[in-house]
């Protein structure tokens, strides 16, 4: 199910109807990332000056510059899935609905969010995003543990919100968030799928069309799967690694 949704999404973000918002999207994302680099490097600015570095010693004011520089692409990577989650927030009605007309033509569209709550929504999982990102950067000079951490943490976080903001268009977020408990392994993989695509420059600001097209894939997929099971005469569904003896 998985394999096949991700297909799917990418079939709709490179050579589908999503084209249209693709690159209103990429623009948005870029937009938020110079955003935060300009924060960032004015607030350094302003520590440098404030401490008379630049006065005292020119070199090395360059110097903690240059360092600084590549400390901010680093932040703006581990800040990449909070921007994620707020172009998502921004974009998810209107390509979830593509995909539902698309690839769901058959059956009954869910409902637009509110404008207002899905941003707020978004803006509640980029607030998360970044505390947790934030975090995981501390453990950025240890070898392994670093990238462990960084993909353990988005894995969880973006399953966790796409899945919530594609199933809130069909039922109420604490039944979204019930479903998403109960299909944790699925959403978690699928989360995985993200936070593999987040670690990919350039590419990695297809994430929120990708992400989204791919949540709605799996809430449908599972939702059919519920319904099939549901029906009376219906054969027991096998879990993996369930079997006699």
């Amino acid at each position: 199910m998985l394999i096949r949704a991700a297909f799917a999404a990418w079939r709709q973000v490179l050579a589908g109807p999503l084209r249209r918002i693709l690159w209103r999207s990429i623009a948005l994302s870029l937009a938020l990332l110079a955003l935060l680099w300009f924060a960032l490097t004015r607030l350094l600015r302003y520590y440098l000056e404030g401490n008379s570095i630049g006065v005292q010693y020119p070199i090395l004011e360059g110097f903690a510059f240059f360092l600084a520089g590549a400390g901010l692409v680093i932040a703006l990577v581990y800040a990449l899935p909070a921007v994620s989650a707020l172009v998502a927030g921004f974009f998810v009605d209107e390509a979830a609905e593509i995909v539902e007309r698309t690839d769901f033509g058959g059956e009954a569209p869910g409902r637009a969010l509110p404008a207002g709550r899905a941003l707020l929504y978004g803006l509640r999982f980029a607030g998360l995003a970044l505390l947790v990102n934030l975090a995981a950067l501390t453990l950025f000079f240890v070898p392994v543990v670093n990238l462990a951490a960084f993909f353990a943490a988005n894995a969880y976080l973006l399953g966790r919100e796409y899945f919530e903001l594609a199933a809130g268009r069909y039922r109420s977020m604490p039944e979204a968030a019930a479903m998403r408990r109960e299909h944790r392994p699925t959403v978690l993989l699928a989360g995985a799928m993200m936070a593999g695509l987040v670690l990919v420059p350039i590419v990695n600001l297809l994430t929120p069309l990708f992400g989204i097209a791919l949540m709605v894939h799996i809430h449908k997929d599972l939702s059919a799967r519920a319904l099939t099971d549901r029906r009376p005469g219906a054969p027991p569904r096998l879990e993996i690694g369930s079997g006699a003896g």
